[in-house]
Parts: structure tokens; sequence; C-alpha cells
């Protein structure tokens, strides 16, 4: 009777789990974390390789041709809208986490962290792994 109890109580938290990183999937109106401004529109989707990605979708300021002049490598000048800085993040426990975020302001890469609070997405870049060194932004779904 135990082993019951104990295998429907680790169903119901994976699947609880996984409803919370399916709600993650969509469209998010960035929130400066700084000014309060909102800068883009982001999708974050689930890739054919099992993990998570974003890209900007659209900018609501400034011109929408704008490219990533920090950036370096294949995304060295690369336009705003389409680049993909949320990169190969996987499910854990509710969360996505593992990945990389790309800083299309500095073009530094940073450990990331994305979990849902209040409705609103909070999304963690950090200098460490353990997320101690850095700042987050709330987000807000695009309805």
């Amino acid at each position: 009777m135990k082993r019951i109890v104990f295998l429907a109580l680790m169903l119901c938290s994976a699947l609880l789990a996984s409803a919370q990183v399916s709600e993650i999937v969509g469209r998010w109106k960035t929130v400066d974390d700084r000014t309060g401004n909102s800068y883009s529109i982001v999708l974050i989707y689930r890739g054919a390789d099992g993990l998570y990605y974003g890209k900007i979708d659209r900018l609501l300021v400034g011109p929408r041709d704008a490219v990533c002049k920090e950036c370096t490598g294949a995304d060295k000048d690369k336009r705003l809208e389409g680049l993909v800085f949320i990169r190969g993040m996987h499910e854990e426990k509710g969360e996505l986490r593992g990945g990389k975020l790309l800083d299309p302001e500095s073009g530094k890469f940073y450990y990331g962290k994305i979990y849902l609070k209040n409705g609103k997405l909070v999304l963690r870049g950090s200098l460490d792994r353990a997320g101690i060194l850095g700042r987050s932004q709330t987000w807000l779904r695009v309805k």
C-alpha cells in the first residue's frame, strides 16, 4: 500500500512540474528590471531536440532592423528580431535550467533559470551556475 501511495505522489509531482513548464512556453513581454520599460516580445519554445529556447519575436522600441553589435561569432551583426538568446535549457522540477542566456546589449553569455511566480515569468541570469551572482527580470504573458 505504501508503494502505491508513493508512486501516486511521484506521478502527481511529475505531472505538476511538466504542467508548469508547459505554461512557460509561449509569448512574453520583457520588462527591464532596472527601468521597468518593455523592449520586446519573446517566444519561448521547445526545440526538436527536447530542449527549450527563446527568441526575440518582435522589438517594441527602436528600429526593427537593429542588430547585435556586441555579439561575437555567428551572432555578430545578426538582427535582434529572430535572435535566439535563450539556448539549450532543460526541464528540472518545474523550471527551465542548465542553458545559456545571451545578453544582446553586452554580447555576453550567462547561466540561466526560468520559472513561473504568481503567473509571471521570472528569468534569472547569473555568472555562476548556482544563480547567486546575477539578476532577475519578471516578464508578462502576451495575450
